[in-house]
């Protein structure tokens, strides 16, 4: 791999290690919330089912968990490509993985499951992933265009 190709790589692990991170920590702090129940001949008694205050966040931690980590994945793929057909399937793969880590990221913060410098710090960090690859991707259709 080249020193950009290695660049690019230590940044999508770095992205996807944070998006682990604040999976966890979201459902840390989801599951520490207290779990809904029901009185029942005057006791309390808890739902069988996934939580109410768990269901949301759960499903969008798990959103962005699979594509912000699948980012990386696909960037691997992409430097290992066959082909050059690959390399271009794989790298704009990973562009819109990278796209849809933004989408899940803005529906944690509208939904107030992340504050504002959460936000901002791992948004900055995704937008700056699609800069990168957008311009790859620019790059290789450029790269196809001229073949032509």
């Amino acid at each position: 791999m080249s020193e950009i190709g290695d660049a690019i790589q230590a940044k999508c692990l770095a992205f996807g290690d944070r998006v682990i991170k604040l999976n966890d920590y979201l459902l840390k702090e989801a599951a520490n919330k207290k779990p809904d129940f029901k009185i029942v001949k005057g006791k309390r008694v808890y739902e069988k089912t996934v939580p109410v205050h768990l269901q949301a966040v759960s499903n969008i931690c798990n959103q962005l968990l699979r594509s912000g980590t699948s980012i990386g994945a696909n960037n691997a793929e992409a430097t290992n490509a066959i082909s050059k057909t690959d390399y271009r399937s794989k790298s704009f793969i990973a562009l819109k993985e990278a796209r849809e880590s933004l989408y899940w990221i803005d529906l944690l913060y509208r939904n107030g499951y992340i504050d504002e410098k959460q936000y901002n710090s791992i948004y900055a960090d995704c937008e700056e992933l699609v800069k990168i690859l957008v311009t790859r991707c620019k790059k290789i259709n450029a790269g196809l265009e001229d073949r032509k």
